[in-house]
């Protein structure tokens, strides 16, 4: 979650952005990401991040996640800004395939958000990336080894450059790298064309329709709404805007965030995180007038504890 924006260090907003972090722990944001930005250990835990003791399952038995289309979280999919690098989430399902450095995060993020809002389990099959849509689904093959898993993206990270994808303990241990911490990998996107034949592989499973396939094309999950100003978090910008908060710990901005977005499902907007001076400051906008910032903000007051203020920049 400290990859998403959660993994990072999440405060603000999730531009992360995230945790969502998964978009990740988110995500995730949540950008200061312990586990993500560090250096793996070999022969050992990566920064002794393990269980710790006995997992509550059999890691060996875990199954692979099991794709399904799935509605995509709105904010996960808005364009953020981390460490001075732009990133625009996709924003429906679309073809990906990459290879590079995977990474993996365990229990110091466990328990905490992703970018999506959903709990981090590091016993589960998940795993953070910067711009595949959130929940999504891809698999991930060791190149070294041939081993490979299919895991759903919930949160956003890593960021580091070289890194491409950030995957939960247990993903890690079935590819066979927990104890070194990083591996070369091969990650691709997985579509609703393919889940059918995946589904087929399974144990027990019946066979599926080829028409069943095409009906799952047309599934409106892939429906986000529209992009909100793409305004990188570390810029201020000019104009006027609504601070919803400030923070000296970024997870409580990106917590507050998450919990706007969930009460508040009318805001089309981005709420973004300035980080500067040390603190983070929640930020919604920008507005054409003090008029129309004035009228969204007494929205906000009227269905959700919070009185924003109106700055200008």
């Amino acid at each position: 979650m400290k990859a998403g924006f959660n993994r990072q260090g999440r405060d603000e907003n999730p531009f992360v952005l995230p945790s969502l972090a998964s978009f990740a722990s988110l995500a995730v944001i949540a950008f200061l990401l312990a586990g993500c930005g560090s250096t793996p250990k070999r022969g050992g835990f990566y920064q002794e991040d393990g269980p710790g003791g006995p997992p509550p399952v059999n890691l060996d038995r875990l199954s692979d996640a099991e794709p399904k289309v799935e509605p995509l979280h709105r904010a996960a999919g808005y364009p953020y800004s981390v460490f001075g690098q732009r990133y625009v989430p996709n924003q429906s399902l679309q073809p990906y395939r990459k290879r590079g450095i995977a990474t993996w995060y365990g229990r110091k993020f466990h328990g905490q958000r992703t970018s999506n809002g959903e709990r981090y389990d590091m016993y589960a099959m998940t795993a953070a990336h910067t711009i595949l849509a959130i929940p999504s689904y891809a698999r991930v093959t060791n190149l070294k080894s041939g081993r490979s898993v299919i895991v759903r993206i919930n949160d956003r990270g890593p960021f580091h450059s070289g890194r491409i994808i950030d995957l939960s303990f247990a993903a890690a241990y079935k590819l066979g790298f927990a104890s070194s911490g990083s591996a070369m990998v091969e990650v691709e996107a997985i579509l609703p064309a393919d889940m059918p034949r995946i589904a087929s592989l399974k144990p027990g499973s019946r066979p599926i329709e080829v028409a069943r396939a095409e009906a799952i094309r047309e599934v409106p999950a892939a429906a986000p709404a529209a992009e909100p100003p793409a305004i990188p978090i570390t810029a201020e910008g000019n104009g006027i805007y609504l601070q919803l908060g400030v923070f000296s710990v970024r997870e409580n901005a990106e917590n507050l965030r998450v919990k706007i977005y969930q009460q508040l499902n009318w805001l089309n907007q981005a709420i973004e995180i300035l980080p500067k001076d040390r603190l983070f400051r929640l930020r919604l906008g920008p507005y054409r007038d003090r008029t129309e910032a004035n009228s969204i903000a007494d929205r906000i007051r009227e269905s959700f504890d919070l009185k924003p203020i109106v700055v200008v920049r």
